[in-house]
């Protein structure tokens, strides 16, 4: 048999698993988080409600649908307003444990100010993931519908004219290029369709020629399709199919965003910027302005993680009335500041290819060092 524990032996806690301080900072900005991520919302939201206005009015456009265009349009301000309500959260649940001694309490108990502060940096650095994916998964999703309900509904455009392209890599090194005549977009239906297919060696090896092609979520229907493959010795076999399904690549508002919204990689995900600048379709300048782009979409979520640092040690300087307000004015200044040198440093990444990461990082550097900097003096006192 085993001997039984010692008397007043405890087992380890293992390093992982949060301690009950832990819990309680946690706890404590989750209130003021939520009311931040409110307050900011309703924010954006006003400014929503009169563009719903302007579309109803001078648009003649269904309510319903100006309503629905708006809901898919709110998942890209929730980028905006989830590193401002980190920072704002913070900002207020450090003020409140400062002002009533708790940090103080905590640190004559041999807690040092780092790690009080470690809870809230974990979950910066969460908020920070959670919105990396919500940029590339929900986003572009989003965007679509919104683009969708726009032109349907409320502009009511009639099947583009113009030739659409698509781009697609394929194992090996070749490329498929698919061309169509115009979108649909009330069915998403692409119309007269050929699909290209390249080897490695660049050299054509199957056509797919194809009276039109349905987007059925994730891939496309192509209707009436004739496949036309080519060997090495020259021979050509011919397929024909009332229904195939082919992969393009691109989903309807994708295809349609290369004609006519090409210049404005912001409202492309990086996984969609990445195929762009693959393509081979862009000037050099547009290259420069998706590159910067796509590191920039890479940089910019981590924001939360970089407002979370910053707010400590400002949330602990002693506060003389104010409160909530002090704390929301400044947390707009330091929202300010951080996207105006974003925004200088986006328009110095364009520039040159070579200088996109750095300039997309150099912002959540500069407030990081800001910000250690700063809890590292109130450590001291």
């Amino acid at each position: 048999m085993n001997a039984a524990p010692a008397l007043g032996h405890t087992r380890p806690r293992a390093p992982w698993r949060p301690t009950i301080l832990d819990r309680y900072l946690v706890g404590e900005l989750g209130g003021p988080s939520l009311f931040g991520l409110s307050a900011f919302t309703l924010i954006f939201v006003a400014t929503q409600i009169l563009a719903i206005g302007r579309l109803v009015s001078e648009q003649h456009a269904p309510l319903w649908a100006a309503v629905e265009y708006f809901l898919w349009d709110m998942p890209a301000y929730l980028l905006l307003v989830i590193p401002m309500a980190m920072l704002l959260g913070t900002l207020l649940a450090m003020q409140r444990l400062s002002s009533e001694s708790e940090v103080t309490a905590m640190k004559a108990g041999g807690i040092s100010l780092s790690r009080i502060v470690a809870p809230l940096l974990v979950v910066g650095l969460i908020v920070s993931l959670f919105s990396l994916a919500v940029q590339e998964l929900f986003v572009p999703f989003a965007n679509d519908k919104a683009a969708y309900v726009r032109q349907q509904a409320i502009e009511h455009v009639s099947p583009a004219s113009s030739n659409l392209q698509a781009v697609l890599a394929l194992p090996g090194g070749g490329k498929q290029i698919t061309i169509a005549s115009g979108l649909d977009v009330a069915t998403q239906t692409l119309l007269g369709v050929t699909v290209i297919r390249y080897d490695a060696q660049q050299k054509p090896r199957e056509f797919i020629v194809a009276d039109r092609a349905r987007y059925d979520p994730p891939t496309w229907t192509f209707e009436n399709s004739t496949t036309y493959h080519f060997d090495a010795d020259g021979g050509v076999a011919t397929q024909f199919a009332p229904h195939a399904t082919v992969d393009i690549g691109e989903r309807p508002n994708q295809i349609a965003k290369q004609k006519i919204e090409i210049s404005n990689p912001e409202d492309l995900s990086r996984a969609e910027i990445k195929e762009r600048l693959d393509s081979g379709q862009l000037s050099p300048q547009q290259r420069n302005l998706f590159t910067a782009t796509y590191a920039s979409k890479l940089a910019r979520p981590f924001a939360a993680f970089v407002f979370t640092l910053i707010a400590v040690p400002f949330g602990l300087r002693p506060v003389r009335g104010g409160g909530t307000g002090l704390g929301f004015g400044l947390a707009v200044a330091i929202v300010f500041v951080y996207y105006v040198i974003s925004t200088i440093f986006l328009s110095i990444g364009s520039i040159a290819t070579w200088l996109a990461g750095p300039a997309a990082w150099t912002p959540n550097l500069f407030f990081t060092i800001i910000g250690a900097s700063l809890l590292r003096r109130a450590s001291r006192v």
